[in-house]
């Protein structure tokens, strides 16, 4: 199983939301898109997806900024996973060359059986338990443009 760049960037910007909430003013979209090394449009469309889903609060203007929201901070890794990578199967048996093996193929099922335990080991963690030591300081330095921690 392979996540989306999106669903990587999503979680990223929230882990540096995180850190942003403990200290220091909200960052802008084009701040957190340095910080983490993705291009502005693609942090934009990230962003816009988050607030959608009511996990982040973006202000325009000054004194504007992202901001996590309370279901953000508490918003189990899995359920947010599952809702950015949408519906789908690891394995594609019904595409334009439908495999010939999908009426009585094991395999089918064990990667979906996979699929799902991938996601039931991320439900109990949140963006907090992502951004635990020493994840949280090394953000919080990258942050601020102070050189990680050695």
């Amino acid at each position: 199983m392979r996540l989306t760049r999106f669903t990587d960037v999503a979680l990223r910007v929230l882990m540096r939301l995180t850190v942003t909430a403990e200290g220091g003013d909200p960052p802008t979209t084009r701040e957190v898109a340095a910080t983490m090394q993705v291009p502005y449009t693609h942090a934009a469309k990230v962003v816009a997806r988050l607030q959608h889903l009511g996990l982040v609060d973006a202000r325009r203007g000054r004194g504007g900024g992202l901001t996590l929201t309370a279901a953000g901070r508490s918003a189990s890794i899995g359920a947010l996973v599952r809702q950015l990578e949408g519906p789908g199967e690891v394995v594609d048996c019904e595409g334009s060359a439908p495999c010939p093996l999908r009426s009585a193929c094991r395999l089918r099922s064990a990667l979906r059986q996979a699929e799902e335990a991938f996601y039931a080991s991320l439900d109990p963690l949140t963006i907090d338990d992502l951004v635990a030591s020493p994840t949280g300081p090394l953000l919080l330095g990258i942050s601020r443009g102070r050189p990680a921690p050695g």
